[in-house]
């Protein structure tokens, strides 16, 4: 076995809450929040998973919170209400045009870094301060496999990493909203050593794959949805099953019942950026 496999590492078992290793920054990043339900469920048991497993800082997707397709400014600030620390997003951010000037207004919404910037409202990546003082950075990254042909998620990532005019804090998490997971996969890989983390969006379905690189980078292929458990990734199968049966065009709408949270636990260490440890976070929330 070579040196490099012996420093990659398994995730912790899932919703263990393993002891934090000492003076680690612990960072909870939550998958994307599908409409009312989602909020609700976020609403109801982040302050408590903070407060329980010592959480000092949260992200989550928020690109489907308003009636599953994009994003206004009271379902964004409600999730600011609820604990979240930084809100990511992906295609579906620009579904509710209302939510543009706010892009430009609140340091705390990205949307994806690749979209550019030539008449782009908003910014692709921030730096913020977590609960125990710790600085880090958040990137918001698009794939452009099956989705828009925006520009290069991973030579824009190296732009911002390394042609920076000062240097990014140690602590680096990247919200990488892709639609299929060879591309997750590959950027994970090409980011290790580079970032702390980087956790996939986008398919609202959770992978098990939950693990530290070799060069000490946690990653996950998808963190999955926040969203009703009985659905078709979050929509109410009677508006979904339509379109696989005949084809019929459908207007989806968000599903309800229980609310299954998904997210992913990762203790980093402030001083080097590397995770010492990943965790895959799920909890089943009556709505």
């Amino acid at each position: 076995m070579s040196a490099r496999s012996e420093r990659a590492g398994l995730g912790n078992p899932p919703n263990g809450n393993a002891p934090r290793p000492p003076g680690a920054c612990r960072i909870l990043m939550i998958g994307d929040v599908i409409g009312k339900p989602g909020r609700v469920a976020i609403e109801r048991t982040l302050p408590g998973i903070r407060d329980e497993r010592g959480i000092d800082f949260v992200t989550a997707n928020g690109e489907n919170l308003a009636g599953g397709m994009g994003l206004t400014v009271s379902t964004c600030e409600a999730l600011f209400a609820a604990g979240v620390d930084v809100v990511t997003s992906g295609n579906h951010i620009w579904d509710k045009r209302e939510i543009y000037p706010f892009l430009d207004e609140s340091e705390r919404l990205l949307r994806p870094l690749n979209y550019g910037t030539h008449d782009v409202p908003g910014r692709g990546w921030g730096t913020y301060h977590a609960l125990d003082g710790t600085e880090l950075a958040v990137i918001n990254l698009q794939g452009r496999t099956y989705m828009q042909q925006i520009d290069n998620p991973f030579t824009d990532a190296d732009r911002l990493l390394d042609e920076a005019s000062e240097p990014l804090p140690p602590i680096r998490l990247v919200d990488f909203h892709c639609e299929i997971t060879s591309e997750k996969n590959a950027l994970g890989l090409y980011l290790d050593g580079r970032v702390s983390a980087v956790v996939g969006t986008h398919t609202h379905v959770v992978t098990g794959d939950e693990r530290i690189l070799p060069r000490g980078t946690a990653y996950q292929s998808d963190l999955g949805m926040t969203g009703p458990l009985w659905s078709v990734i979050g929509f109410d199968p009677r508006t979904v099953l339509p379109r696989f049966i005949n084809a019929l065009p459908t207007r989806f709408e968000v599903g309800d019942g229980p609310v299954v949270l998904n997210a992913c636990q990762i203790d980093v260490d402030p001083a080097t950026g590397r995770a010492l440890q990943v965790e895959r976070l799920q909890r089943l929330v009556e709505v």
